[in-house]
């Protein structure tokens, strides 16, 4: 088992022990927010067929040549078809047929022209003007050809692509599961929120708001609950978890005091440890271990550090096992706005918020930075990269930063 290893290290590690999980089908309504499976090739042309974009009278172009407003050219009224209709007749020259919005426009014509530029007395139009074909004609395969790839595997379904795949016919989309990501936290001091507070205890909040990322990201969090400070209780509650998930995150009991028995819970499980450690702050406390081809990460008990860690190593693996394509978040360059006095011995990630101005990114801290501090968490979508053996940031220096998200098709 390694120690102390760098996240890049970390992050490598893990992803060559995760792959996507497997796939099956949705029904149309239930497959926004899914990974698409596999490509999308659709069968037929969008518009299956050429139709009219607006009420009007559909004609051949070249009766219209000789029309002015002094002269005017009558067409003989042969038809008139509704949207959902079909044409019985084709127009010849002479005639029109008068058609609706998103009416089929009838063999042998080749323009629409529209209600209000024309006058109609009986069976007839009158034409002041020359037309253009095919200027008012929407035409078959216009938006996509039969056969073209619509959607690539990896890719999110979104609203409009919902809306896509119906227009082609598609009832139900190949999708990966969802991964189901059992979540359980260690500690003796651990009540759930739904309990009277007691003396010594505090509410549990990694659970909960570990879960509510899960749920963003697209995938089934599994509440495992809280196992007190004891190996065995702990070596058994992952060993269910395991059985009920594809993915097991566990909270606190990884750092070196008497009761951070998570460790020994998974060598008394049979997991085999792969790193223990992060050079990095906040944070540092992870352990990383697989057991049956399943990955236990587990982060440390401070709430922002554990949700720190989740972000920055936690994700990518979840973004991976749900088949997409983009796994690592945006990193960017940003002018900090403001002074943060510390220096860095160790490679520190502070909560930030970038926002970008005139083409120009600026970031500011969102509150205290401490490890236990979760309010500071509310309003950050960056975390700063700041290198081992930085000293103070100055407001107006040039900062690096990853930008977070938590929805499955990309960072916020």
């Amino acid at each position: 088992m390694k120690t102390s290893i760098s996240l890049e290290e970390a992050q490598a590690t893990l992803l060559t022990l995760v792959r996507p999980v497997a796939q099956g089908q949705v029904p149309l309504l239930a497959a926004t927010g899914r990974v698409l499976g596999r490509d999308i090739q659709s069968g037929v042309n969008l518009p299956v067929f050429s139709k009219s974009p607006l009420d009007g009278y559909a004609l051949q172009a070249k009766d219209s040549e000789q029309a002015k407003p002094s002269q005017p050219v009558t067409l003989t009224v042969i038809e008139e078809v509704r949207a959902g209709y079909v044409p019985r007749n084709k127009v010849m020259a002479g005639t029109a047929i008068k058609v609706m919005t998103g009416a089929p426009v009838p063999e042998g014509a080749d323009e629409i022209v529209k209600f209000e530029d024309v006058t109609r007395e009986g069976n007839s139009i009158k034409l002041f003007s020359p037309v253009t074909p095919g200027k008012n004609v929407i035409r078959a395969g216009e938006d996509v050809i039969q056969g073209e790839t619509i959607a690539p595997g990896g890719m999110v379904v979104t609203p409009p692509l919902v809306g896509l795949l119906a227009a082609i016919g598609v009832a139900a989309v190949p999708v990966f599961e969802k991964v189901r990501i059992a979540i359980l936290s260690t500690g003796d001091e651990l009540l759930d929120p739904s309990r009277d507070l007691l003396p010594g205890k505090i509410y549990n909040s990694n659970l909960h708001s570990l879960g509510a990322y899960c749920l963003q990201l697209g995938t089934a969090p599994v509440d495992m609950g809280i196992v007190p400070d004891e190996t065995t209780a702990i070596a058994a509650r992952i060993s269910q978890a395991l059985q009920a998930s594809d993915l097991v995150i566990t909270t606190g009991g990884v750092s070196v005091g008497d009761y951070d028995v998570v460790p020994a819970a998974l060598t008394q499980l049979g997991a085999e440890l792969i790193f223990w450690k992060l050079d990095m702050k906040p944070g540092s406390p992870v352990i990383a271990a697989s057991y049956n081809n399943k990955l236990i990460i587990g982060l440390s008990g401070n709430p922002a550090a554990a949700l720190i860690t989740f972000d920055l190593l936690v994700v990518p693996l979840i973004k991976k096992m749900m088949g997409l394509e983009k796994q690592f978040p945006l990193k960017v360059s940003a002018i900090l706005t403001e002074n943060f006095n510390k220096s860095s011995q160790q490679r520190r990630f502070l909560r930030a918020r970038v926002q970008r101005d005139k083409a120009m990114n600026y970031v500011k801290l969102t509150g205290e930075q401490s490890n236990g501090v979760l309010k500071s968490m509310i309003d950050c979508n960056a975390l700063i990269d700041v290198p081992a053996g930085s000293g103070p940031l100055l407001a107006g220096q040039e900062v690096s930063a990853v930008v977070l998200g938590h929805e499955p098709g990309g960072f916020l």
